[in-house]
């Protein structure tokens, strides 16, 4: 593709503050199996702009040339049946390397728009398959991004965290049933005034961050300056961050490498548990969350053992949108599930 007919994208180590969606967003791309983040916040907050930021900042990944569903040339458990049979015939099998695959799905898209469609006079006619990818097989080993994902229905949702959950979408038709790869990072964004999603969807995501308008005057001059000047030479931007975004591509590089090896100690695994138990969180989802994003956290810190801090400041993250909604209470979600750490690591504030 000519460079020039890509739009430039304003790089992610420029973006300023909107901490914790930045972290949530690296923690899940260092491990997906975290499950996703949702991202509640006002509007222009620069929510898609992050997003789109740090897919721009991921590394090449190597598909098989021509494959709908950015199959693995080696990987077993991430190639689609076709591609999987051409392999296990010992065929060679033709690689390109690709930026990784950053899906919009749009508000109004239809259940065959996102999971694919079967063409059944072909299959009937002609005896083969004749299956037409969605927006789920594009999005594989990449990132789909759903913007006011509150406003979608609930169905839809339903099935995106399905494949997200599993890293399979199946498709059936008249008896003919499909199954390919879908596994990506499903992030989710919305402006709480619009509603909440319901609280067995929220439950699903494995973070939620939440974002606020930037209320410093200097600070909002800063951002307006920075983006202004961008559009004007996006160019000379994306000169200037360059050594910025080659860190930390690097830095995630290197934590999912190191990831497999990291570990988190029974005393810490425990306390995280008395947490979620204090707290009343819903089934083990959290406890689990909360383990996966404290060894990413360590990992991203180079460390293969997490320590106290890496829990505290991912434990808000995946908590927050577990807690049962009582409408007396005064404490918001997240400064409750910190007095709660507080008080089981017996920690002074």
């Amino acid at each position: 593709m000519n460079k020039k007919t890509e739009l430039p994208i304003f790089p992610f180590s420029a973006i300023i503050g909107q901490e914790e969606m930045k972290l949530a967003l690296q923690l899940n791309v260092i491990d997906p199996k975290i499950g996703g983040v949702m991202i509640m916040g006002d509007r222009g907050t620069g929510k898609s702009t992050t997003i789109r930021a740090i897919a721009d900042l991921l590394p090449k990944i190597d598909i098989v040339k021509g494959d709908p569903f950015n199959s693995h040339p080696s990987d077993l458990e991430l190639m689609s049946a076709e591609v999987l049979a051409r392999y296990r015939n010992n065929e060679e099998l033709e690689t390109e390397g690709i930026k990784i695959p950053m899906i919009d799905l749009p508000l109004g898209a239809t259940e065959d728009r996102v999971c694919g469609t079967i063409d059944i006079e072909k299959a009937l006619t002609e005896g083969i398959k004749a299956f037409e990818p969605g927006l789920l097989a594009k999005a594989n080993r990449g990132i789909l991004y759903v913007d006011e994902v509150n406003l979608l229905d609930d169905h839809l949702v339903d099935i995106l965290l399905d494949s997200a959950a599993s890293g399979w979408n199946t498709v059936e038709r008249e008896g003919i049933s499909i199954r390919h790869p879908a596994r990506f990072v499903l992030v989710g964004s919305g402006n709480p005034e619009e509603g909440e999603l319901r609280p067995q969807l929220l439950d699903r995501f494995g973070m939620h961050a939440e974002i606020r308008t930037v209320k410093d005057p200097v600070l909002r001059v800063q951002i307006v300056e920075e983006r202004t000047s961008f559009d004007l030479n996006p160019e000379i931007w994306l000169t200037k961050y360059k050594d910025d975004q080659e860190k930390i591509t690097q830095r995630i590089i290197d934590a999912q490498n190191i990831l497999p090896n990291v570990e988190i100690e029974y005393e810490l695994r425990v306390k995280i548990s008395e947490i979620c138990s204090i707290l009343d969180v819903d089934g083990l989802r959290g406890d689990i969350v909360t383990n996966r994003a404290a060894k990413a956290y360590a990992a991203y810190n180079n460390r293969q053992k997490v320590e106290l801090e890496d829990i505290k400041t991912i434990i808000t993250l995946c908590l927050r949108h577990r807690l049962r909604k009582d409408p007396l209470e005064t404490i918001d979600s997240g400064d409750k599930v910190q007095q709660v750490f507080n008080e089981v690591f017996e920690i002074e504030e």
